[in-house]
């Protein structure tokens, strides 16, 4: 669910209201922009930003209510198709709007700054490396079972164990997907380059950032799919499982984000 992205942000608030500054920051940070393009990018984000909060907020806020109807009278493999479906339009509205803001001042990068960019895309692949590719399958699996199992308890408190065991299953069952993700993060960069080298972010980047899956290799696409199955049938069986506590605790935490995304609407910066 769109939530589920933003589960770690225990202040939604703050963390909103400094996106900016952050954006800026990583902007810069893999393009190396010179003081009068900095301030360009200022001007765009923010006009990002209020775009944001008035179109991409109020969506938010319906989807959350919605699934939260969903979820108050036990989930059915249909609520999440449609909660998925609904977390991917979002992503793709956002990355398009995010894109026609930015792509002028693509258009103008540098030699020297499509470099700089390309020697940081470069060192992420290199974390992304160290982070998700070491150690052997057993290893990967069992850290995926962690993360898993730390989402959900942000969600519904302590997991039984049976609840435990069950999240392990899925785990155990759906595919790795890192060294395909390693793979499709650098297609991403490559297009992304030839983008930016051609000087035509203006005319494509909005349309390519918006289906930025569209050139996925068939394995990476059926291992997705495969994995998501996996990952449904498990949040259905923990569903059905969920104590009157637990349901009541996450129930709290969808309305507790509906009101963080309509108070952020309605802020004026």
């Amino acid at each position: 669910m769109l939530v589920a992205l933003l589960a770690g942000c225990s202040t939604l608030r703050l963390v909103y209201d400094n996106a900016d500054v952050y954006l800026s920051w990583r902007a810069n940070h893999y393009l190396n922009l010179d003081e009068a393009m900095s301030e360009e990018l200022d001007g765009r984000i923010a006009s990002f930003m209020a775009w944001h909060r008035t179109q991409a907020l109020p969506k938010y806020a319906q989807i959350v209510d919605e699934a939260r109807r969903r979820f108050d009278r036990s989930l059915q493999p249909a609520d999440l198709v449609w909660g998925y479906d609904s977390v991917v339009g979002q992503a793709r509205e956002g990355l398009r709007a995010a894109a026609e803001k930015i792509a002028p001042l693509l258009d103008r990068l540098t030699p020297q700054q499509i470099a700089h960019l390309e020697r940081r895309l470069a060192e992420d692949n290199r974390r992304f490396a160290r982070e998700n590719l070491r150690g052997s399958e057993r290893e990967r699996r069992r850290r995926r079972t962690e993360r898993n199992v730390e989402r959900l308890e942000d969600w519904v408190g302590k997991l039984s164990q049976a609840q435990l065991e069950r999240v392990k299953q899925y785990s155990e069952r759906a595919p790795l997907l890192d060294e395909l993700r390693d793979r499709d993060h650098k297609r991403i960069q490559a297009e992304l380059l030839a983008i930016v080298r051609a000087k035509e972010a203006k005319k494509r980047l909005p349309d390519w950032a918006a289906n930025y899956d569209r050139g996925r290799e068939p394995a990476y696409v059926a291992a997705v799919e495969a994995s998501r199955k996996e990952y449904f049938a498990m949040a259905l069986d923990i569903d059905r499982s969920l104590s009157a506590q637990q349901r009541a605790r996450a129930l709290g935490e969808l309305h507790r984000y509906t009101d963080d995304f309509r108070t952020l609407a309605r802020a004026r910066r």
